[in-house]
């Protein structure tokens, strides 16, 4: 067992800091997790009939089956990234594939909603264990900055990819096997991991974390639990007291939680982690490229099947194809980079090619399948390109004794991003879709999409046929005025970008934070 120290420079460190075959072979069994990770946001979106029918959940419970794993992943994450960085990245990352293992056996057999809604919580700290320990531990074998960049490009790539095919694996499992088997097929990839990883990966953390702060852990869960609540509430429910007292309480938590970090002896995030001068605007800015993913997600996946008439899997099908974009992105991102491009021009460029990409949905009709997903495609291109550059900024930018902390608070922001775009766009959309629909239709059809479809089949002849094609306009109209929104946020994220990173490099921090990882190859 050797000891060895991995710099912090932006430059090869001295004596060979190159990452060979071992890291890169490393890096794939790295992609296993995550994959699965991003896989199982989607997972249960063709699983959920069969689910219902088997195990017969109220609709309460239905709506904690699909929730309760998002909740749980969005509110460890700060808490597992940095206990990570304190008990060694490795060590965390296997023991959140053991979890995430054990509960997918627990869901695939769950003889009752209120099992299964448990299993699908535990889920949810396994993930919240993986997801920031896989950055944590890429950002420590690879510190040559080009090599770290490409490792990070497929980081993003995977990510993104991976909630795509969730839906279609889905799909697929229940289309010839029980529905279990959309958690069983977790197995095999977390005991590969399990075997290989104590053999590739190399064990991490910071050498003087301090002691684990307690207090901070239920406080950065009542910061983040109700805000996500709230916003991920409102695009389906409206804006409701409920939601707007839940967003407030969350604040105030999380003011709270910013006071402890800045007074605590040992926080759970470290403030020394905005010294680097790119961190803050990293985080701002990877939650702004999830606000304009997500945000297209809730109109594109429902365009395609309530407004086109696709089927489930049809659709998941077709989404499946902007993702083939989103594979060129991060590293073309990362080659124009490394060859002395300016990051700022990059990541501005990167919004800009995003706001296209909304540009395109804004001129969409109801029958313009081709244009939305080439909409998607751009879109979701100009999103991963921001979102590489970021997560490489922000790891370059800070002590590898932080990495898990500073990676936990990325994919944060990014929670809060994606359910910010999916209400605010969504609220947009909504508004337009129910002043465009005729003021005599049905009071369900007034509300959604889905309500004015499920009226029209009980409505006779010529008047269900007008009813469908009134709420499909007013669907489309809705579309396009939140894509014109989209469109104007994200050519302000570009300008926002240009100032704030101008002058941003990844610079030498060992400097600013002696701070080393130590690391047992």
């Amino acid at each position: 067992m050797t000891n060895s120290t991995h710099s912090t420079s932006t430059t090869p460190a001295p004596g060979g800091g190159l990452a060979g075959r071992r890291e890169w072979t490393a890096l794939g069994v790295l992609m296993l997790p995550l994959l699965l990770v991003s896989m199982d946001v989607s997972v249960l979106y063709f699983a959920i009939p069969a689910i219902s029918a088997d195990l017969e959940p109220s609709g309460t419970q239905q709506l904690w089956i699909f929730d309760i794993y998002a909740f749980v992943l969005a509110g460890l994450l700060m808490t597992m990234g940095s206990l990570g960085d304190r008990i060694g990245r490795r060590k965390l990352l296997l023991f959140g594939a053991a979890a995430f293992g054990a509960a997918s056996v627990m869901a695939a057999y769950a003889n009752s909603a209120e099992t299964l809604i448990a299993a699908r919580a535990v889920l949810g700290i396994g993930g919240a264990t993986l997801m920031p320990s896989t950055m944590a531990i890429i950002r420590t074998m690879f510190s040559d900055p080009g090599q770290r960049a490409k490792a990070i490009g497929l980081w993003s790539g995977i990510m993104t990819g991976g909630i795509a095919l969730g839906s279609v694996m889905s799909g697929v499992l229940v289309e010839y096997f029980w529905w279990g088997s959309v958690f069983l097929v977790n197995l095999p990839a977390m005991a590969l991991l399990l075997v290989l990883g104590p053999i590739l990966l190399p064990e991490s953390k910071n050498p003087e974390p301090g002691r684990f702060d307690l207090l901070s852990v239920p406080l950065s869960m009542a910061a983040v639990l109700p805000v996500i609540y709230g916003v991920k509430e409102i695009p389906s429910e409206g804006w409701k007291f409920e939601y707007g007292a839940s967003i407030i309480v969350g604040l105030v938590f999380a003011a709270l939680f910013v006071q402890r970090q800045r007074t605590a002896k040992s926080p759970l995030i470290s403030p020394e982690l905005f010294r680097g001068r790119g961190f803050a605007p990293a985080v701002v800015l990877n939650l702004v490229s999830a606000f304009g993913m997500m945000g297209s997600a809730y109109f594109t996946t429902q365009y395609l099947q309530s407004v086109l008439g696709k089927s489930s899997m049809e659709a998941a099908l077709w989404s499946l194809l902007p993702t083939v974009l989103v594979g060129v992105a991060a590293p073309v991102a990362a080659q124009l980079v490394q060859k002395g491009v300016h990051r700022a021009h990059v990541v501005s460029g990167g919004f800009v090619l995003a706001a296209c990409g909304y540009g395109l949905l804004a001129f969409t009709g109801t029958d313009s399948m081709w244009l939305v997903l080439a909409g998607a495609g751009v879109l979701a291109s100009g999103i991963v390109t921001v979102m590489s550059q970021m997560m490489d900024l922000a790891l370059g930018t800070v002590p590898v004794g932080n990495a898990g902390a500073a990676s936990s608070l990325l994919e944060t922001g990014a929670e809060f991003g994606g359910a910010l775009g999916m209400a605010v766009l969504g609220s947009i959309g909504t508004a337009v879709y129910r002043h465009e629909m005729p003021s005599g239709a049905p009071a369900p059809a007034q509300e959604t999409l889905g309500g004015a479809l499920a009226v029209a089949h009980q409505l006779p002849g010529d008047a269900g046929t007008a009813l469908v094609r009134a709420a499909r306009e007013a669907f489309t109209s809705g579309m396009q005025a939140a894509a014109i929104a989209g469109v104007v946020l994200l050519l302000g994220a570009a300008v926002l970008a240009s100032v704030t990173l101008r002058r941003v490099r990844v610079r030498e921090v060992g400097a600013e934070c002696p701070q080393t990882d130590r690391a047992v190859a």
